[in-house]
């Protein structure tokens, strides 16, 4: 049977949190046929590896023999996408278990819908709830389930962004579609010190590209 929907996962040096962010997928209220996994290992140096090794019966698992990044990772993954919905969920972050079905069921009911983001939960280390978040005023890279051919149309990921790569997608994708919102919180975006938007020096040299990009400034 073909997946109707592609998960598509990325983990570099997520050792402590991907077991969590893999059973949080697992044990989704669709039928597990219905879905794959892909989880792309951009040459972790901690234990990611022997980490995913355990769920390796469960998911497509690809490994990168050298650091390629997460905007490559993550086209590398979609190219050997089957499914005709496509979502994202980072290694560190966990889902609710009505994440795929609800997602799923706005666009398989709204043809005319072309993706679909849903709220969120920020929670710490621990998992304790920080705050809620609303996908559209606060947007982050994951939660949101699109029509594979748009992502595809619109050329991927641009490989050049290592940082706010999300944030140009996004940029491009809404010059032709539209992303609706769910006001359901089944995304856990967790907060921790190695976050990649803990670094202002990179997220300071990508936010300039990206002004470049679109807005044609420094």
């Amino acid at each position: 049977m073909i997946p109707t929907i592609s998960v598509l996962i990325t983990a570099y040096n997520v050792e402590k949190y991907i077991g969590r962010a893999l059973r949080s997928v697992l044990k989704q209220s669709v039928e597990r046929n219905s879905y794959e996994i892909i989880v792309v290992n951009d040459f972790s140096t901690d234990r990611t590896r022997f980490a995913l090794e355990v769920f390796e019966d469960e998911i497509r698992l690809l490994h990168n023999e050298t650091r390629l990044g997460l905007p490559r990772s993550l086209n590398r993954g979609i190219r050997r996408a089957k499914g005709q919905f496509i979502v994202r969920v980072d290694g560190d972050d966990y889902v609710h278990q009505d994440f795929l079905k609800i997602l799923e069921l706005h666009l398989r009911l709204n043809e005319d819908v072309d993706a679909v983001a849903c709220d969120y939960l920020l929670v710490d280390d621990d998992e304790r709830i920080l705050s809620r978040k609303d996908c559209m005023a606060d947007p982050i890279a994951c939660g949101i389930m699109f029509r594979v051919e748009h992502v595809i149309d619109i050329g991927l990921y641009d490989e050049d962004f290592l940082s706010r790569e999300d944030e140009d997608l996004r940029l491009r994708f809404l010059k032709k579609y539209q992303i609706e919102r769910i006001k359901l919180p089944l995304y856990r975006y967790r907060k921790h010190e190695n976050n990649m938007t803990n670094d202002p020096e990179s997220m300071h040299y990508f936010q300039c590209l990206l002004n470049q990009k679109h807005e044609g400034k420094d």
